[in-house]
């Protein structure tokens, strides 16, 4: 087996545990954790590490919610509320991806993750 090969996978691996573990314990992981370590460690270009990053979500957060459920620590009415909302928007923000630039998603994204992180601070 190729040794470039599977040091490739033994990153895939560890990033997928490592947001997987994230996303279970915080509730996110996905999108912040994801596209950056896409981008600079994986390598994957901009608009494929968001585009990915969202598919991977669906795992995280499939696993997460299944735990969630079985504790009782999930509230059905608002998730099915939120998620009509949601599907909107993802198809919205879906056909947006590819008529933005790179640089444009990485500016934007990173000053979302900074609102963010002020937000959980203050």
């Amino acid at each position: 087996m190729n040794k470039k090969y599977f040091e490739f996978n033994i990153k895939n691996t560890i990033t997928g545990s490592f947001t997987g573990f994230i996303n279970g314990v915080f509730g996110s992981g996905g999108g912040t954790l994801l596209v950056p370590i896409l981008n600079d460690i994986l390598k994957l270009e901009e608009h494929k590490s968001h585009a990915t990053a969202l598919s991977i979500i669906v795992f995280l957060t499939t696993a997460s919610s299944v735990v969630y459920i079985s504790k009782g620590t999930y509230d059905v009415s608002l998730t099915t509320k939120v998620a009509i909302g949601s599907i909107l928007g993802g198809f919205v923000g879906a056909k947006l991806l590819s008529k933005v630039t790179g640089k444009f998603l990485r500016i934007s994204f990173g000053l979302i993750m900074i609102i963010a992180a002020l937000r959980m601070v203050f």
